[in-house]
């Protein structure tokens, strides 16, 4: 299994009662802090560089801090914030305090939570890359909290039109510069309300009434359109207003509930539905190009602010990062590996008896299943012929309808993924005899030189766990051949908008497609492609197109495979014969409809700026630059 990171996870919550309420009736102060624990720790799987929660408080006295924030770095860094936060909230003494003291002075317990889990896509790390990000004022209706998962395709073109307004970030990100760009906005929807009642008012008052008037909706409205990219972003200000705000093709996943106690966002539906502990149906999916706002006075508004384009929902989402427990993805799992049995039964030449399936573990299981499950249907076919065959020449006994009604699939668990190898403290080729290793196998099953072991994955990217550990390990057991089949399609191009898929030259099937062209005397295909790839800097964002889709367009998807196999078995190694098998985009479409996504797979990225991006990366793999974007 090759690990891909996903650039980030997101929760939200906001309490619609007061404090009191909750302590009343679930027994704890901290009900709204456990909550955002476990919409954390059930989305680990997102994010493992860092993580960060925020909360606002909606009573605080002044004086009193009323915007709290902790963060920490590692895979451990939700057990680090909370520990870290308890000890604060122990330290307040909860049980000797009123309402109102809790309500007012208390730390991390308020009314808005907001918790992220990071992992960057972007080579930058560090705590002050985690989020959630602050902007500090001393008008509570000018403070705010900003986190999300996304990743901006045109930060250039954005930090540019910052700059042009006369701000100066001190730190070139595309969260630091959202977060001023939507900071200014906000500073002019205080200005905006200031205006309109600065005549018939004076402060305090006038400080409140622009608290209870700020319109989220033209704050986001008056930045959101000129973003470029997959993204849910998630803010509060310090007087209330809260808001999670998805792009317009639905790139980036975010999933809502409420009712009259609460109002919760986070990554994935069924993270909520276990949380909160309510139905599916009663978690809805954020529209593309809208928004959930929240008031400070608790009015939950889902607002259309960009509009919704054309669907582009994530499918890798599907096959690799959302947890399986949703219904929908386990389903859409089940058939992918369906999808791939015709494919399988050609590789293995219609011999079901000598065949051994397998997967690799953990995240291919799902998709195993449901290639068993096909593999059956294959199965119970021939058993359908041989019995009607034996029925037909008057041979069909009791002895031989129980020979035709006895044979199974051979189903095992061959890959044990037992222990996790410290690789880094190796160097060349024993940190390779190390990475061969990561994987144990059951031996005993395979019958040598006679079986054909085929091994399902969810993807093959860079190649490089594959042919370290995976090929290895599988010829350990002694087979005549390896089948290595992948439930998605070959992964060619990069991604730009929050997976950790930037590299070109990081692809198994680039460096295929790119040898293939030297192999054939083509070479003039890349001097061609890096031409147009560089005439393409100058077009406006409706005249680009992908230049890089010709370095494929000379060859199958059979022959890039074939030249994998070669690539991945040149040091002469492996002595079973190998075979990969991949997901076809027609496969990818037809077992998961609603995320048709696939820019990964095809180069047709939903947005001018994914586009302008991987021209841009074949421009420095051609230049032999180090290929940044």
């Amino acid at each position: 299994m090759e690990v891909l990171k996903h650039e980030c996870g997101v929760a939200m919550i906001r309490l619609l009662k007061p404090l009191e309420y909750y302590k009343k009736k679930y027994g704890s102060w901290t009900y709204g802090l456990g909550k955002l624990y476990l919409l954390m720790e059930k989305q680990h799987n997102r994010g493992q560089e860092g993580a960060g929660i925020g909360v606002v408080k909606l009573h605080p006295v002044p004086g009193n801090e009323y915007v709290f924030r902790e963060r920490a770095l590692g895979k451990d860094a939700i057990q680090e914030i909370f520990g870290e936060v308890n000890g604060k909230v122990a330290a307040f003494g909860l049980q000797d305090a009123t309402p109102q003291e809790v309500e007012n002075f208390a730390p991390f317990l308020g009314e808005i939570y907001m918790g992220h889990l990071r992992y960057s896509t972007t080579g930058k790390s560090g705590i002050s890359y985690c989020h959630p990000f602050l902007r500090r004022n001393n008008w509570r209706s000018r403070n705010l909290l900003m986190c999300g998962n996304f990743n901006m395709t045109n930060v250039d073109k954005v930090f540019e039109r910052v700059l042009a307004h006369g701000q100066h970030p001190r730190i070139y990100s595309d969260t630091v510069i959202l977060l001023e760009q939507l900071g200014e906005a906000l500073d002019k929807e205080n200005h905006r309300i200031y205006r309109q009642y600065r005549d018939t008012q004076v402060d305090p008052q006038l400080t409140h009434t622009i608290e209870d008037n700020l319109d989220m909706r033209r704050v986001l409205a008056s930045t959101s359109p000129e973003w470029d990219g997959g993204f849910v972003i998630c803010g509060a200000t310090g007087s209330g207003d809260m808001f999670a705000l998805r792009d317009r093709h639905g790139i980036r996943p975010a999933f809502y509930y409420h009712d009259d106690e609460i109002v919760v966002l986070a990554s994935e539906r069924p993270v909520i539905q276990t949380v909160l502990n309510v139905p599916r149906r009663d978690v809805k999916e954020l529209v593309p190009g809208s928004a959930l706002i929240v008031s400070k006075s608790g009015q939950v508004n889902i607002a259309d602010i960009l509009g919704e384009d054309s669907n582009a929902r994530c499918s890798f989402e599907r096959i690799y990062f959302s947890r399986g427990s949703d219904a929908d993805i386990y389903n859409e799992r089940k058939a992918l590996g369906r999808n791939v049995v015709p494919a399988i039964m050609k590789s293995i030449d219609g011999d079901l008896d000598h065949a051994v399936f397998s997967f690799i573990p953990n995240t291919a299981e799902v998709a195993f299943l449901g290639m068993c499950d096909g593999l059956e249907q294959e199965l119970n076919k021939e058993k359908t012929l041989q019995i009607l065959n034996a029925q037909s020449a008057g041979t069909l006994n009791e002895e031989r309808l129980g020979e035709i009604m006895g044979r199974n699939l051979r189903i095992e668990k061959l890959a044990i993924k037992d222990i996790k190898l410290r690789t880094f403290i190796a160097e060349g080729e024993a940190r390779n005899d190390l990475a061969a290793h990561v994987y144990d196998v059951t031996y005993g099953i395979v019958e040598n030189g006679v079986d054909t072991v085929v091994a399902i994955d969810d993807s093959i990217v860079r190649g490089t766990t594959l042919r370290q550990s995976i090929l290895r390990m599988l010829d350990r057991l002694h087979p005549r051949k390896i089948v290595v089949v992948s439930s998605s399609p070959q992964v060619r191009y990069p991604d730009y908008y929050g997976i950790d898929m930037s590299r070109m030259g990081e692809f198994i099937a680039f460096r295929a497609a790119v040898e293939l062209l030297k192999d054939r005397g083509m070479e003039s295909v890349l001097a061609e492609t890096y031409e147009n790839c560089k005439k393409q800097e100058a077009l406006l964002d409706f005249e680009i197109t992908n230049c890089v889709k010709a370095i494929y367009a000379p060859f199958s998807q059979d022959e890039i495979s074939r030249k994998i196999v070669e690539m991945l078995t040149a040091d002469g190694e492996i002595n079973a014969e190998i075979e990969l098998v991949y997901q076809t985009l027609a496969g990818l479409h037809e077992a998961i409809p609603g995320c048709p996504g696939d820019w990964y797979f095809s180069g047709d990225y939903p947005t001018p700026g994914g586009t302008r991006l991987v021209n841009r990366a074949f421009v420095n793999f051609y230049e032999g630059h180090a290929d940044k974007r």
